[in-house]
């Protein structure tokens, strides 16, 4: 069926049960459905929850084409869009990072080095940044400097909170800084504006003047970043 212009291939199962469910996995898209139930009222369902189907879909060709980093030596990564790599197999205990020969910056880390241990350096230099940025940002606006934690949220580049303050993706620490600032300065703009109204684009605009060409880069290039846990899942996320 056409959903927003997609052709997408699904699997209608009648089944005892009362309600409708619809479920992407491995196998596709799938509708259940309970027995008796025209085809007609179970498309209806589907475009109902179009969006949702289309952005399961997305992340799973995502997770199918999405690379994932190795833990070995020199391993390159992408970090404030660059190219940064790991050494491994280096003596000592500690997880540092270090300018390499060639001007690459590199993550040292002890012989026994994990995924986990290359997400906590990840997240620790992603926190400094972030914090920096807000900072810069917030002092734009004349606004004092609320509290600035990091998330792994599935949906979300940032969050907002009048109560709990800025919230921004770990991730965002593979992108180039320009990037990253676009999402900084939409987060700060909400603690002027708590919506996307007109006047809150207009903040946006103060604070990051072109961010429409940001945005669009921040959806392409967001798709791309690395995983590390092999737990990890390609999130499926915008910025707000």
């Amino acid at each position: 069926m056409q959903i927003d212009g997609r052709t997408v291939a699904l699997v209608m199962r009648h089944s005892s049960r009362r309600s409708f469910a619809l479920q992407v996995d491995h196998r596709g898209a799938r509708v259940a459905v309970p027995h008796g139930t025209p085809v007609a009222e179970a498309e209806q369902f589907i475009r109902m929850h179009g969006r949702w189907l289309l952005a399961r879909l997305d992340a799973q060709q995502a997770q199918a084409d999405v690379q994932r980093l190795s833990i070995g030596d020199r391993a390159e990564f992408p970090l404030l869009g660059r190219t940064a790599r790991l050494r491994t197999n280096l003596p000592g205990r500690r997880t540092q990072w270090r300018l390499g020969p060639d001007g690459t910056e590199e993550l040292w880390l002890p012989a026994s080095a994990t995924a986990a241990q290359v997400v906590r350096a990840l997240r620790v230099r992603a926190i400094d940044w972030f914090r920096g940025r807000v900072e810069e940002y917030c002092h734009r606006l004349g606004l004092p400097l609320p509290d600035v934690r990091l998330s792994a949220a599935r949906t979300r580049w940032g969050s907002c909170s009048s109560r709990s303050g800025i919230r921004l993706h770990w991730r965002l620490i593979h992108l180039e800084p320009a990037l990253i600032d676009y999402v900084v300065a939409h987060e700060v703009a909400h603690l002027l504006e708590m919506n996307h109204s007109p006047r809150f684009w207009s903040v946006v605009e103060r604070l990051y003047p072109g961010w429409q060409d940001a945005r669009r880069r921040l959806r392409v290039q967001g798709g791309r970043l690395p995983l590390i846990d092999a737990r990890d899942l390609p999130p499926v996320i915008q910025e707000d």
